[in-house]
């Protein structure tokens, strides 16, 4: 009898979160704003100020790359207000995929001039979207693309809210602050390039003319002679820091250091905190 309670539990269950996934307008919560992960948050937050609650799917410390959304999640997305991903990264496009009103979910890179790469790493087993590094998030110069991709949403879906403009040009002023502090102390930057585990700066060496040497080579770990070469070089320019991140293992990148004469850095490309994050790598990589 025990066991025909929980059957008949776990199909109810069921059935409730199927009718809420599908079901009419008074499931949809016109209060609650999806971003994917946690740097974009700052973004669309920047825009609507306290108008709607900005939820993250990723949590602290999970990576994008292994992320399974729960059924709950995906209730939530279909009654949410919005949906905002950076559109590179395949964990959305599986599951923004499954959202039944597709008008409502916004790529951020739409514009943005990508760069051929990969996110994969062999003990993860995942990629990103069809070769292009998803990182865009990681530049202030293509923060300003996002921002201004994410304001034409919201503006086009709440054409009456007039504030958010005004809230977009302050977003807009601190995004440029930004992009000119990090300009700057890159272009004095001891040397023209920087260190790092997996290639997860790439935007930002682009936009701000550096170099980014990364260890890992697509997804997989560097040959003797390459690892040798990234050294010596390292090594005979004084390199003061390998930077890494905190998915991957810290005795891995110490070793290389050790060989350099380096400290190995922990940085967090997803990282809530945006503008304080970006300006703490940018002097980081330059000082």
């Amino acid at each position: 009898m025990k066991r025909i309670y929980i059957f008949i539990y776990t199909v109810a269950a069921l059935c409730v979160t199927l009718f809420a996934s599908c079901g009419g307008g008074e499931q949809t919560d016109h209060q609650t704003i999806y971003v994917s992960i946690a740097p974009l948050r700052p973004i669309v937050e920047g825009i609507v100020g306290d108008d709607f609650a900005v939820e993250v799917l990723v949590p602290a410390g999970a990576s994008p790359e292994t992320f399974e959304p729960t059924p709950k999640q995906f209730v939530a997305l279909n009654r949410s207000r919005m949906i905002f991903g950076v559109g590179l990264l395949d964990f959305e496009r599986a599951l923004l995929d499954k959202v039944h009103d597709r008008t409502k979910v916004v790529n951020l890179a739409r514009g943005i001039q990508t760069i051929a790469g990969t996110c994969s790493h062999t003990h993860h087993g995942a990629h990103c979207h069809h070769g292009v590094d998803p990182h865009v998030w990681c530049s202030p110069k293509q923060l300003m693309t996002m921002a201004e991709n994410a304001f034409e949403a919201i503006n086009a879906a709440m054409p009456d809210s007039l504030h958010y403009a005004e809230n977009y040009n302050t977003l807009c002023a601190r995004l440029l602050d930004l992009d000119e502090e990090v300009g700057e102390m890159c272009r004095y930057a001891p040397h023209s390039y920087f260190v790092i585990y997996h290639p997860a700066l790439t935007y930002f060496a682009r936009d701000y003319g550096l170099e980014q040497i990364a260890i890992e080579d697509e997804g997989k770990e560097p040959s003797v002679k390459r690892l040798g070469e990234i050294i010596e070089r390292a090594r005979l320019d004084g390199t003061k820091r390998v930077f890494y991140q905190s998915e991957f293992p810290r005795s891995t990148v110490e070793v290389v250091c050790e060989d350099i004469g380096a400290e190995p850095v922990e940085i967090n490309p997803l990282d809530e905190n945006l503008f304080e994050n970006l300006r703490e790598i940018a002097r980081l990589i330059t000082e």
